[in-house]
């Protein structure tokens, strides 16, 4: 306590926060969100239910952004009086909580800070995310389970909604792969730092000689489509194909064939769903993926940078992205950014934020130097 220089700190959060206002642009945000208001009073809004969709979900998008800005310099403000209130009453309780609040809300405007560089086309969109074992057996399997556990931890912690469409078990145990919806505004600019391969490094508890063993899983993230996005696939070029839903052990989930697999005939995309208990809700659910998958395939070929938006990646040797180690130490480490954490339980339970932030920064950075 005795060592914080309030009056320097304060200060620099609030020469911070002018700059996200500025980035962000608020008084614009409020001018639209005042446009959109009147739309969405209108009586014949939702006549156009696509434009209704857009206009509802840009303005609560808006309505969010404002609230948590307004939020955070609210409590910039109070911390100043609460510093003032203890210095001058020598209160050390007042003091004592200053220094807890200053942290809280440092970490909560550093946050803000890194949602102004996620400005590409559509980071902020929702999230899908695929999860495929790579080379390693059943290790491999075992570590897209424990990632798959890591990302939806991370989302619960942040009262996200997770959406799960389809799990793909392992014979022995984990998962060949699995495919799930993060619905959060930004969660694509936000996890689209997360494709590539992750690789693991461990005693592995399937081998009963108790030797080290690496494995390999790999990461794609691609953004949830709109209703208002210009996809359109002609029947033709989709197979359908409907099987019986299992789960771990080969137990049936359905007693009917109500699981779903489209493969994209020209591309080769393949998605599947079986998390609803009707075929026709799979086979929709289904064609949203696919969707999402083939405008992430079209932008990143028309920007040539097909790996770096798909995550398309051989989950192996020489092209991970981040190391989780648990022997002979214990250290989570990027390779791009090299932030690392030195207790990957804490990151396998979803404390991700460090490495996220990290992540979008290091990508900023490389985006310009390539420009």
């Amino acid at each position: 306590m005795a060592g914080i220089d309030y009056d320097l700190e304060i200060k620099q959060l609030q020469a911070t926060m002018r700059t996200v206002e500025q980035v962000l642009d608020i008084d614009a945000m409020r001018r639209e969100i005042a446009e959109l208001g009147e739309q969405v009073g209108a009586a014949d809004l939702w006549d156009d239910q696509a434009n209704a969709t857009r206009v509802t979900g840009r303005l609560s998008l808006l309505q969010g952004q404002v609230d948590r800005f307004a939020e955070l310099s609210g409590r910039i403000e109070d911390l100043e009086v609460l510093v003032e209130l203890g210095v001058e009453e020598g209160d050390a309780d007042s003091m004592a909580e200053a220094e807890r609040e200053l942290a809280r809300v440092k970490k909560a405007v550093e946050q803000l800070e890194v949602r102004t560089l996620l400005s590409g086309e559509y980071d902020a969109r929702e999230a899908l995310v695929t999860i495929r074992a790579g080379a390693g057996g059943v290790d491999a399997a075992d570590f897209a389970e424990t990632l798959m556990r890591m990302y939806t931890r991370w989302a619960e912690q942040h009262k996200y909604p997770v959406e799960v469409f389809d799990t793909s078990y392992a014979e022995e145990a984990g998962l060949k792969s699995a495919t799930f919806a993060i619905h959060a505004p930004y969660a694509y600019g936000t996890l689209s730092v997360e494709a590539g391969t992750h690789r693991l490094v461990r005693i592995s508890p399937f081998d009963n000689q108790g030797r080290r063993q690496t494995s390999f899983a790999a990461v794609e993230v691609v953004p949830v489509l709109e209703q208002t996005d210009e996809i359109e696939i002609p029947d033709e070029e989709i197979r359908t194909d409907v099987y019986r839903s299992g789960g771990p052990g080969g137990q049936s989930v359905n007693t009917t064939d109500s699981a779903v697999r489209l493969t994209h005939i020209p591309t080769g995309v393949v998605v599947s769903c079986q998390n609803e208990k009707s075929q026709l809700q799979n086979k929709a659910s289904a064609m949203v993926v696919l969707k999402a998958k083939l405008l992430a395939r079209k932008k990143a070929e028309e920007k040539a940078h097909l790996d770096e938006m798909r995550g398309d990646v051989q989950a192996s040797w020489g092209d991970q992205m981040r190391n989780y180690v648990l022997n002979p130490y214990q250290v989570v480490k990027d390779l791009r950014t090299s932030y690392e954490v030195g207790n990957p339980q804490a990151v396998f339970d979803g404390d991700l934020d460090g490495f996220l932030e990290a992540g979008i920064r290091w990508r900023m950075g490389a985006e310009k130097t390539d420009a």
